[in-house]
């Protein structure tokens, strides 16, 4: 290989000496002198011949009797019309149509709900596990704690609230005899007064009868706070009951609902502290659909909007609607939250497979037309151009509503547009151009 290269070089070296240096000599074999004419005209010895010396420029080709007078009138020069100076390009006569502008975006499908289920107290795991993928039914046992002595507190429990129950009648019963008393002593010491009045009574019987009173106000105070305390003891007892049936009832777990066991269940044996793992449930009927809208589209979507997907490993498409539109922005990426809930009776949609997701909108007008047509202006700007009045060429923005394999809708053109496909880029707005129309097979290839 480095061989022939440096043969090639050699020739090349060779070739630009005989066409730079010894031009003459070349033309002179050219033109059939023969080699050793060629060599003699490269030495100065001989003159090239008439042809060599028309083809160096170096004769006047002119005919002898060719007419080189003054008077001879000149060939009249000929002004190029517009038609000279347009350019040839290929436009297509589009016509717009209504086009079903679904808002499109792609996003992944998720579980509708999902719990994970922690131990609320600390025991050992006496139940045994259910493994992972198991379909579960609302309610169902997964996790069940060995009691250990939460049975005994909770008689201990209900004894004291028998205790504090039975004591409430005495208290009452107690409150009643000193109100019993009271309302006598306030008789005697009324009777009392009003002989003392009369002079039937000594100042020593009234004081008695006074004093009689006060003892038993306070003996209604005492028995008042007799039966308080018996309530608030009942109430404690009634709270301690509680507590130690809700410590039972914590024992076992049960599942808030039906689902599919996303893990086994905690093993038989395990011992739980507060917070400890126990299972996680995931309901996928309804399935949910999530996606984050742009800017641009978030106002065409509304909760409800019919919506349908297509899941990109198995092609499989389902429907469903709208149910959740996000009113805060991500702050990163400036996009909102949409989540269509699809109906999933078999469970046939997994948590976490990709889907193209398509939510019903308003339809509108566009041109379906080649990707190749899109230009830019000098601003930067997208669009097409035209094929505008007396054939000068037009620039016209346009924003793309969906893109295609075949081609690209855009919006934002007149109804009828004559859009340039081929030429587009050799030509500026003003421009005069003449138009070959494509066919309308060409047109649909």
């Amino acid at each position: 290989m480095r061989l022939l290269s440096i043969l090639s070089a050699i020739l090349v070296v060779c070739a630009l000496y005989l066409v730079l240096l010894q031009r003459p000599a070349l033309l002179t074999f050219a033109y059939g002198e023969g080699i050793d004419q060629a060599l003699a005209v490269a030495r100065g010895e001989a003159e090239p011949s008439e042809a060599v010396q028309v083809a160096l420029g170096t004769v006047d080709e002119t005919p002898e009797d060719a007419d080189t007078s003054d008077e001879a009138e000149a060939a009249p020069t000929v002004a190029p019309d517009a038609e000279t100076r347009a350019v040839r390009v290929v436009a297509r006569q589009s016509t717009a149509q209504m086009v079903d502008s679904a808002v499109r975006l792609r996003g992944q499908t998720e579980a509708a709900r999902r719990v994970t289920l922690l131990s609320e107290t600390a025991s050992t795991v006496m139940s045994a596990p259910l493994p992972r993928g198991s379909l579960i039914e609302a309610g169902q046992l997964l996790c069940e704690l060995d009691p250990g002595t939460r049975e005994t507190a909770l008689a201990e429990a209900r004894a004291r609230l028998a205790e504090a129950e039975a004591a409430k009648p005495t208290a009452a019963a107690t409150l009643a005899e000193a109100e019993a008393r009271l309302e006598e002593a306030q008789i005697n010491l009324t009777a009392s007064e009003k002989l003392s009045e009369g002079g039937f009574a000594s100042t020593t019987t009234l004081a008695a009868r006074r004093a009689a009173v006060r003892a038993a106000e306070a003996g209604v105070a005492a028995a008042e706070a007799g039966l308080t305390s018996t309530d608030a003891g009942l109430q404690s007892a009634q709270a301690a009951v509680a507590a130690a049936e809700k410590e039972i009832e914590r024992l076992q777990i049960h599942a808030p609902f039906a689902g599919i066991l996303e893990d086994d269940t905690a093993e038989l044996g395990a011992f739980l502290s507060v917070g400890g793992h126990c299972a996680t449930v995931i309901a996928l009927d309804p399935i949910r659909l999530t996606g984050y809208l742009p800017e641009t589209e978030v106002e065409r979507v509304e909760i409800g909007a019919p919506a349908g997907a297509r899941l990109t490993a198995s092609g499989r498409e389902v429907m469903g609607q709208v149910t959740f539109l996000s009113r805060s922005a991500d702050a990163t990426t400036r996009t909102f939250k949409v989540e269509i809930s699809v109906p999933n009776p078999e469970l046939a949609i997994r948590e976490g497979q990709t889907a193209a997701i398509a939510i019903e909108a308003e339809g509108v007008l566009a041109h379906f037309l080649p990707q190749s047509a899109l230009t830019l202006n000098d601003e930067g700007t997208l669009g097409v151009r035209l094929v505008g009045a007396e054939g000068l060429t037009e620039f016209a923005p346009v924003a793309v509503l969906r893109d295609q394999v075949e081609g690209i809708w855009l919006t934002g053109l007149p109804e009828e547009a004559d859009v340039i496909v081929i030429g587009q880029e050799y030509v500026i707005a003003g421009v005069p151009v003449i138009a070959s129309f494509e066919s309308p097979a060409e047109a649909t290839q």
